[in-house]
């Protein structure tokens, strides 16, 4: 959609100068909302406004929800309080919540304050719920139809309480105290004879979540069912609301991107890169960059601690940076995937011995590999028999310390409830680094000194 954007601005732009608002009006609906959005967004102020007050207030909404909060914020400076309102009001539940979660506490109240009271206590009792919880996801605009009720009942029940649901493709049957019994497609009751009852049709196998359950089990839960809505009930089996694809699409986009950050040693933030300011990225990188370089600091103290050595044989230092490298990476390979492993609920911290056991196998057949090209690259550019005989031996032991290590910190941290994810590749490295190091200098210590 971005090439087709850009091909229509001039038109769109055109159509502005003229001030031919029937005309933009009429190309603006037939567009779906997240192409509208991407086109306004980048718009100046003037542009912004303008195609924005020709929407109508149901796809208005749709396409603010659509927006980045930047824009949503410019957007709300300008239109007034009334039109903030009626936009806040025509938003669905969950998008509703997700707005308020961006702003801040002063304004949020503000603005709940002057909603229509069963829009503020619907906004209420989602904003409740803990953050990042199943809760502030879902929506409690959802259909039930009750077991006892025809198909053609059922269907009449559908047909008008459609407009208000977020879906419709799943309906839940739930009894006289809204607790949930199970759930039917549409396509069943379409096919289903208009006199059926609707618990003719039910296999009460209806998998459910609670709304105090993290965002991120809803997504484990849809992805290994192959579901496109997910009912949200209470610790009484009490429907609430249903949490669809869409904003799982969004928990798992926001996990990915979290993941992504603590892979490089950058403290998660929400807000897109473009919205963030520079102290925010400041304040997200300096604790970890403060830690590397005290790490450095570490390595170079090996280095120093081991100064006789390497005063006698200064080619030890000329092989360093292959060494250390070398760890850096193989580490950085084991705790990759098992880090992917364990999100894939392939490993568990049960299974570490399993889990070690390959790793020291795949750890020493690495090993042996690259000592023997290290070991031929340094007899034949020194032709120092004992020399490339440590380089051999050390780069077999650091890249087996390193794969243990990459591979079993994922599950160590996993196993304390901790995000393996934090493992990060910069972190690894700077441990394999000062480890690497100790063990080079004292495998060499051993050969040389043994020799001589």
């Amino acid at each position: 959609m971005i090439v087709l954007k850009e091909l229509l601005r001039p038109e769109i732009n055109d159509l502005i100068q003229a001030n031919n608002w029937r005309e933009l009006k009429e190309v603006l609906s037939m567009w779906p909302a997240p192409d509208i959005a991407d086109l306004i967004k980048d718009l100046e102020n003037k542009e912004f406004f303008i195609l924005f007050r020709l929407l109508s207030r149901e796809l208005a909404a749709e396409v603010f929800s659509e927006l980045d909060y930047d824009s949503q914020a410019r957007l709300l400076d300008e239109i007034g309080d009334e039109n903030v309102l009626k936009i806040v009001a025509s938003l669905s539940p969950d998008d509703r919540t997700e707005f308020f979660e961006e702003l801040p506490g002063r304004i949020t109240q503000t603005i709940l304050n002057r909603l229509p009271p069963d829009v503020r206590k619907e906004s209420l009792q989602l904003l409740g719920y803990p953050d990042n919880s199943v809760g502030r996801r879902m929506t409690p605009d959802y259909v039930a139809i009750k077991p006892g009720w025809t198909v053609k009942n059922a269907i009449a029940s559908i047909r008008k309480n459609a407009k208000k649901a977020e879906t419709v493709n799943i309906v839940y049957v739930t009894d006289k105290n809204s607790k949930l019994i199970d759930e039917v497609s549409l396509s069943s009751l379409v096919i289903a004879s208009p006199v059926s009852k609707i618990e003719s049709l039910m296999d009460e196998k209806v998998i459910s979540i609670s709304a105090s359950a993290h965002e991120e089990e809803a997504a484990r839960i849809m992805k290994r069912y192959d579901l496109i809505v997910l009912p949200v009930v209470d610790s009484d089996n009490i429907l609430l609301g249903v949490i669809t694809i869409d904003d799982v699409i969004d928990v798992i986009d926001m996990a990915v991107s979290e993941d992504l950050q603590k892979t490089a040693s950058v403290m998660p933030f929400e807000t897109q890169y473009s919205s963030a300011n520079y102290m925010t990225l400041f304040k997200k990188r300096i604790v970890w960059l403060i830690f590397f370089g005290v790490g450095g600091f570490f390595a170079g103290s090996i280095i120093s601690f081991f100064e006789d050595t390497l005063g006698k044989f200064v080619a030890l230092a000329f092989f360093i940076p292959a060494l250390i490298g070398t760890g850096g990476n193989t580490a950085i390979q084991s705790s990759t995937l098992i880090i992917r492993a364990i999100a894939l609920e392939d490993v568990s911290p049960g299974k570490w011995l399993a889990v070690m056991k390959k790793e020291i196998l795949v750890g020493v057949l690495l090993g042996a590999v690259l000592s023997a090209v290290l070991f031929a690259m340094s007899y034949l550019w020194m032709e120092n028999l004992l020399m490339s005989a440590v380089i051999g031996c050390s780069v077999i032991f650091i890249t087996l310390w390193a794969n243990i290590l990459g591979s079993m910190l994922p599950l160590i941290l996993t196993k304390f409830r901790l995000d393996p994810a934090v493992v990060s590749s910069p972190m690894l490295t700077t441990v394999i680094d000062v480890t690497g190091l100790m063990i080079y200098f004292i495998i060499a210590g051993i050969i040389l000194k043994t020799a001589l």
